[in-house]
């Protein structure tokens, strides 16, 4: 009877029929998993926030936050307050509007707020894509681990099917 191939390059030679340097290195780490035996690995939201550094971290932070609909009512809340207060209202009570009608100031704070925000928010675009690699990465080891373990037990049964179709019965 043959022995199973133990090591990576036996696999790759029995499955890909390839040497392990002729194939790439995301093949090479699922062949060595394979025969390792193991079995688990980081899902890639796990992997992506394992690398992720703490500016990565506030972008998605302030991006999730800015594109909620709580920050879109509570800032609508905001202006309308800001416009509000601004107006003749605080005529009625004697008191001198600070940033009148055309609202020279808010429109200098919401140019600031949008030059910083859009940065920020194209910073967490740029991390999504990372993470959108990480998970098509992932996506084609997982892919790629099953097909070849498909490959491996059909070679299995194969080579039962012909111990089982022998007369004597012998290897």
């Amino acid at each position: 009877m043959r022995k199973a191939p133990t090591t990576a390059e036996d696999l790759c030679i029995e499955l890909l029929g390839r040497r392990l340097d002729q194939v790439d290195a995301e093949e090479r780490r699922v062949l060595a998993r394979i025969a390792s035996g193991e079995i688990e690995d980081l899902d890639a939201q796990e992997e992506a926030a394992l690398h992720a550094t703490r500016g990565q971290r506030l972008a998605d932070k302030v991006a999730a936050v800015g594109g909620s609909w709580a920050f879109i009512i509570g800032f609508g809340v905001v202006l309308v307050s800001w416009m509000l207060i601004n107006s003749r209202i605080l005529e009625d009570f004697g008191l001198h509007p600070f940033d009148a009608y055309p609202y020279i100031f808010l429109n200098l704070m919401l140019s600031m707020l949008a030059a910083i925000q859009a940065p920020v928010i194209m910073m967490s675009q740029n991390r999504q894509s990372q993470k959108d690699r990480i998970a098509a990465r992932h996506d084609y080891e997982v892919n790629l681990r099953t097909q070849l373990e498909i490959i491996r037990l059909h070679r299995r049964f194969d080579r039962l099917l012909d111990r089982l179709d022998k007369p004597d019965g012998h290897s």
